[in-house]
């Protein structure tokens, strides 16, 4: 490294401190600047003209508010972040945003932009957004639109014009949902026969229309309520991996039945596939199973007609599937999956790695088939069910030999059945409990005995507040000590945990630090409770 010039010593007349930063290299003050904060990186900026300059080098993110009034200082805010490459303009649906010419201006004046979003502009039309897909950005991967007043044509005017765009968002698009046209390529020309007959009469009708060929590999859908729209999407991208829905009203059985009739048989390359909270059944999953061979990863949370048959199809195609999500809980009262579907997952996934059950009724035979035809099964969830006790809970030690994280929340299980897990379970490094009411302290700290280097996570708001639990629940000092002593706990733990050196006997620091790594007890619900209860009690008494 150069020797720092001695410029600020020799204008001071050797007596003021010289600059250490003048030594360094643009590229190490680039890496100091990455390391803050926006506010301080912006004060840092203001320092001087050097500063100023790196800054504005060596910013690759930047997010302004998209207020109208913006509009003049836009074209050399970004001529000043050049280098910029995640962008992200955000305005409130109340205001007037930026415009068409703003957007444009954009894809012209950052040739890094890799990463776009887009929320709240919604004076932002479809001739901006496709002024801007004109520009064709080169690195343009990421688009993330949301609450934009935009429709069809723009968006797929993005797709068309922007050949490197890889992953896309919608979300809250109303005029989207409003103008129900398909996102095909027949909404890219729409409107355009219109205008070049109105200006050239020899002009043909109809323009020579390009071939859709989309190159989205991930596609994410929220909040929007047609769900045919998307068929022309889902059939025109063929690179497509992964598949995201969620809050989307619509047959979605439809749409992923049309997957199976593309003019290459019907194989796609997903591999990733979550509908939350849609309207799919046992038609839905069994066009996946038809349709995607290399499915890795499949969520399904709170669908509406999913049942043990569309899971048997599910896991007769689909071999290669390693992580499941299933949540089960509907409010319209339709069809769940069961043990039925579990056992068929179990008998014919093999690579299944990750399995995660929410209000599914399993029990112990169906965690015995999984146990032992799916011997790389390392993590394992078990949530809101009444059928997962004590007796799941030894199935579980005595097979999940591969287990390494298991999670219990809200099932009616004792510490008999933690204890079988720990003693059980030989590669278990983590286990969290949560909600369950036949677990308390006492039974967490002989269990944190039993194995030192196994975390222990468990829920406070499950324990019991009167007597002796209601005090392990917080801590041994009276008052409002138990609160602070939660929110250190929170924070790191470098106090003594509840129930291991409350009377500061034998254990000293290095204790303190080993009970904090191994107990986590993390709801401040619980501690506001405790409170609240052990007020009560002392007014009482």
């Amino acid at each position: 490294m150069p020797a720092t010039p001695p410029a600020s010593a020799a204008a001071a007349g050797g007596r003021g401190p010289c600059d250490l930063t003048l030594g360094l290299p643009d590229e190490c003050l680039a890496s100091v600047f990455a390391l803050l904060g926006s506010d301080d990186r912006n004060s840092c900026s203001l320092a001087c003209r050097r500063w100023h300059l790196v800054d504005a080098k060596s910013r690759q993110r930047l997010a302004l508010l998209a207020r109208s009034e913006a509009s003049p200082s836009l074209p050399p805010l970004l001529r000043r972040f050049s280098s910029v490459s995640v962008l992200s303009l955000k305005c409130s649906r109340k205001l007037v945003s930026l415009g068409d010419d703003a957007l444009a201006r954009v894809a012209a004046s950052l040739p890094s932009l890799k990463k776009l979003k887009l929320k709240g502009c919604v004076d932002v039309s479809d001739d901006g957004l496709r002024a801007f897909s004109l520009r064709r950005p080169p690195a343009l991967e990421k688009v993330s639109l949301a609450a934009c007043g935009f429709g069809a044509r723009g968006i797929v005017s993005l797709l068309l014009n922007c050949p490197s765009l890889r992953d896309l968002t919608l979300k809250r698009l109303r005029k989207l949902d409003a103008q129900s046209t398909p996102l095909s390529i027949d909404a890219y020309y729409e409107g355009d026969d219109d205008d070049s007959a109105a200006n050239d009469a020899n002009a043909p009708k109809k323009k020579k229309k390009k071939q859709a060929n989309f190159q989205l590999e991930r596609l994410c859908i929220k909040d929007l309520h047609n769900a045919r729209l998307f068929i022309p999407l889902l059939c025109s991208s063929k690179p497509l991996k992964s598949l995201v829905v969620c809050r989307s009203s619509g047959n979605w059985d439809r749409v992923l039945e049309s997957l199976r009739l593309r003019g290459d048989g019907g194989a796609t390359a997903i591999a990733e596939i979550q509908m939350q909270n849609v309207q799919m059944g046992d038609s839905g999953l069994t066009a996946i199973a038809g349709s995607c061979p290399d499915l890795d990863t499949l969520y399904l949370s709170r669908v509406t007609d999913c049942s043990d048959e569309g899971l048997s199809a599910i896991a007769s195609s689909c071999k290669k599937l390693r992580k499941l999500h299933i949540d089960a809980w509907t409010r319209f009262g339709g069809r769940t999956i069961g043990e039925e579907g579990i056992a068929a997952l179990a008998a014919k996934c093999s690579r299944l790695q990750e399995l995660v059950l929410m209000g599914v009724p399993v029990r112990a035979p169906s965690l015995g088939l999984l146990a032992s035809n799916c011997p790389c099964l390392e993590r394992v969830a078990l949530c809101n069910t009444d059928s997962v006790g004590d007796r799941e809970m030894e199935a579980i030690a005595a097979k999940f030999g591969a287990v390494k994280k298991l999670c219990i929340k809200n099932c009616p299980i004792t510490a008999r059945g933690v204890e079988a897990v720990v003693a059980g379970c030989a590669s278990l490094v983590k286990l969290k409990v949560k909600r369950c009411r036949g677990i308390g302290q006492e039974s967490v700290s002989q269990l944190r005995a039993r194995r030192g280097g196994l975390v222990i996570s468990v829920d406070a708001g499950s324990l019991v507040f009167d007597g002796a639990e209601g005090r392990g629940a917080g801590s041994d000092n009276e008052g409002g000590g138990g609160d602070e002593e939660g929110r250190t706990r929170r924070r790191g733990g470098r106090r003594d945990d509840a129930g291991g050196n409350g009377g500061g006997g034998g254990g000293g620091p290095a204790a303190a630090r080993t009970n904090a790594t191994h107990v986590i007890c993390s709801s401040r619900s619980a501690l506001l409770l405790r409170s609240k209860f052990g007020s009560r009690n002392a007014s009482r008494a």
